[in-house]
């Protein structure tokens, strides 16, 4: 097992450092099996950028406390009539998880959902959305929005259905029932099966091994990946961290270094690639 060091109070999750360039998030609410209330949303988001901003870490893995529940979506209990309310009862709610889904696939560094027990309904649609997830024997997947009138019409479809393929990922929303840990390897849900015992430890070998890699070249194949499937803020995005990296050139600097001398750059140097 890894040594965790706290790298922030919250009340909802933890935000840990492995010292070695892992983060970790933890959703800390076993007594609903980690579901997320607007508070832990605001909380979650409040982590991940944290972690993107800290230059020492490489890696976050995203799970929930215990070994009953990866997370069971959102706290019926605060739903109200127009979503989901940060004071209850004050008949004014939103759909803060939406936001989450959108960062965790913005970062430029790799989220791995690290799954024991339940993922389901809004906490399946959360390792969806990760880039990989490591599940234990004991994890069970499943949507429940139609059981509960709700649905996910954005990741929780559209990335599902390029994950498992749309049949199958019809077949979960239709039909929501739950799968297996084996199962959900079989169709493609899940990169790793692993005992419940061993979860944390093949985890962090696997974050270990990204760490060894490029950081940039990770972040590029990130943004690449998902530049099709998020349309045009998918290009933009893998736009950007181009550019990021055309900064870096000499072809960059003149331009940057002419326009500080007030001079004409010199592009005649550069190569005009075929």
């Amino acid at each position: 097992m890894s040594t965790w060091t706290p790298g922030g109070e919250y009340s909802d999750i933890r935000y840990e450092l492995s010292g070695d360039g892992i983060a970790k998030i933890t959703i800390n609410r076993p007594e609903v099996r980690n579901a997320f209330r607007p508070q832990t949303v605001i909380e979650l988001s409040h982590a991940f950028e944290r972690a993107r901003e800290d230059p020492s870490v490489g890696v976050i893995i995203l799970t929930g406390e215990g070994d009953k529940a990866f997370c069971s979506g959102g706290d019926q209990r605060v739903r109200g009539d127009s979503g989901y309310e940060e004071q209850p009862g004050s008949g004014v709610g939103r759909f803060h998880v939406t936001d989450l889904h959108v960062q965790i696939r913005r970062l430029p560094k790799p989220v791995v959902a690290m799954v024991a027990g339940y993922a389901v309904g809004g906490g399946h649609v959360l390792h969806v959305c990760c880039d990989l997830t490591i599940a234990a024997d004991n994890a069970r997947f499943g949507q429940t929005g139609p059981r509960v009138g709700s649905f996910d019409g954005g990741f929780g479809a559209g990335l599902l259905a390029a994950q498992i393929g749309q049949k199958r990922a019809k077949e979960v929303w239709f039909l929501c029932r739950q799968y297996d840990a084996r199962q959900a390897l079989d169709m493609g849900l899940v990169n790793a099966v692993v005992p419940l015992e061993r979860l944390e430890e093949e985890t962090v070998a696997w974050c270990r091994e990204m760490l060894a890699l490029s950081p940039f070249a990770l972040r590029l194949l990130k943004a690449s990946f998902h530049a099709a499937e998020d349309g045009l803020a998918g290009l933009q995005q893998l736009a950007h961290d181009t550019n990021l990296l055309f900064y870096g050139s000499d072809e960059a600097r003149e331009g940057r270094e002419a326009y500080k001398a007030k001079r004409a750059p010199d592009f005649s140097k550069f190569p005009r690639r075929p």
